[in-house]
Parts: C-alpha cells; sequence; structure tokens
C-alpha cells in the first residue's frame, strides 16, 4: 500500500503564495507521476499540475505562469508552488501518484487551500 500525506495548505490573501508538499511511502516500486488536483465546492476535481518520472510537466491554463510543480526524487516528495493566488484558487487539494501509465494511482486526504481578503 502506498500512503500520501499532504502539507502546507491554508488561508492566504489574493496576491499571496503557499507551498503544498507530498510525501508518498510505503510500497512504492516505481513513479510513472506525480501531479496535484484540486476540487471547488460543486464542481469536479481537475488536474492542477503533473511532473512524470522524466521530467515533463503540464498544468492547467488557468495556472500557468503562477504555479510551479518540483519533484525530490530521492524522498518520493513532491511540491507545488502557488504564488499569485486568486480566490478562484480556493479549493481541497489533492496529491496523486502514479505507478505505471495507465493505473489508477493513489490519492492523499487533501488540504484545504482559502484565498480571501
Amino acid at each position: 500500500q502506498v500512503q500520501l500525506v499532504e502539507s502546507g495548505g491554508g488561508l492566504v490573501q489574493p496576491g499571496g503564495s503557499l507551498r503544498l508538499s507530498c510525501a508518498a511511502s510505503g510500497s512504492i516500486f516505481s513513479i510513472y507521476a506525480m501531479g496535484w488536483y484540486r476540487q471547488a465546492p460543486g464542481k469536479q476535481r481537475e488536474l492542477v499540475a503533473r511532473r512524470t518520472n522524466s521530467g515533463g510537466t503540464s498544468y492547467a491554463d488557468s495556472v500557468k505562469g503562477r504555479f510551479t510543480i518540483s519533484r525530490d526524487n530521492a524522498k518520493n516528495t513532491v511540491y507545488l508552488q502557488m504564488n499569485s493566488l486568486k480566490p478562484e484558487d480556493t479549493a481541497v487539494y489533492y496529491c496523486n501518484l502514479v505507478p505505471t501509465i495507465g493505473s489508477a494511482g493513489y490519492w492523499g486526504q487533501g488540504t484545504q487551500v482559502t484565498v480571501s481578503s
């Protein structure tokens, strides 16, 4: 079994920054990709950013230029640096780990990010 533990969420004013962390542990035999998704109230869960084992990254259009995903492979940890936060970034942010291409992957418990003045 794989466990994902997220941290770093909280309340921040518009224009502020937060850094989310997700540490993976357990029976990790391979990692194809790690990433972040978010779900706002009444909306579907959506991809925010993802980084593959080869270093390829993808971002939602709404966060390009403001958010940066990075990974520490030695620690099996993925980070999401969020700058210039907007109220519409408010959501529960979930960490995702995909062991191999096509697999369902694992999810963290989620961390709340609230952007409000």
